[in-house]
């Protein structure tokens, strides 16, 4: 399968304040076609603002960000139509069954029927949810929600996929699987993804990792790389060094 465009996702000294409080410092980095980045960092880093940011919500900013080569402040429409996003916070119809909130979302991206169903049923194959397509969204688990979540922000086939803390309240071996299913999405050149988490049993030893502090970048670059440049042993060290965090 073709990857996503050479550059899926440029933020260039994007900087950010509520009010008088500067949020978000200087902030640089770029993902490519295909790169799994994963953004960590402690709580109150600026992780929510900046995918708040990226996703068009939020004015005010300094800097540029550019999906696919696309400036969103200057072409909003077309740069957002080549975004998926899975806030932390679901967003999900309760009421609703996993169909119908799938049909409604390619609806808004405009899609025809015909599209849209083989689009929706593709999306439900790859994330094992075909016998709980009928379901209510308030019947299901919070694994089956989440994925849910995720094929929603997959039909109209993005190249770049932002991801919130996705496994947050997830059991073990759900969140697992999910992790899995997530770094294959991108390795089979489906999508980039920028994937927010404070879990770092979550990063694979070839995603690009993005560390965020007070706002700050303070290192970004492979995992070898970042502990090669720090002298540590491992990437626990490194975020501990990094963010005095544990």
């Amino acid at each position: 399968m073709t990857k996503p465009a050479a550059s899926s996702l440029q933020v260039k000294n994007l900087s950010y304040s509520f009010e008088t409080k500067q949020v978000l410092h200087d902030i640089s980095l770029s993902l490519a076609g295909g790169d799994c980045g994963i953004l960590l960092g402690p709580n109150a880093a600026g992780k929510t603002t900046l995918f708040s940011l990226i996703a068009g919500l939020y004015n005010g900013r300094e800097g540029q960000v550019l999906i696919n080569g696309v400036d969103i402040k200057n072409k909003p429409y077309n740069a957002l139509s080549r975004l998926g996003v899975v806030f932390q916070q679901s967003t999900l119809d309760m009421d609703l069954s996993v169909l119908q909130n799938l049909n409604y979302h390619a609806a808004l991206h405009g899609m025809s029927g015909r599209r849209a169903t083989s689009r929706i049923n593709e999306e439900l194959d790859h994330l094992g949810l075909q016998d709980s397509k009928n379901e209510k969204i308030r019947a299901l688990n919070g694994g089956h929600r989440r994925r849910v979540e995720i094929a929603r922000a997959l039909i109209h086939q993005p190249s770049l996929l932002l991801l919130d803390e996705p496994t947050a309240g997830l059991d073990i071996p759900t969140r697992q699987a999910l992790v899995e299913h997530l770094h294959n999405l991108c390795s089979n050149g489906r999508v980039s993804i920028l994937w927010a988490t404070h879990l770092i049993d979550e990063v694979y030893p070839t995603d690009k990792v993005i560390v965020l502090n007070k706002g700050r970048i303070e290192a970004q670059g492979e995992v070898s790389v970042i502990c090669k440049k720090l002298a540590v042993d491992d990437l626990k060290a490194a975020y501990q060094t990094l963010t005095g965090k544990n």
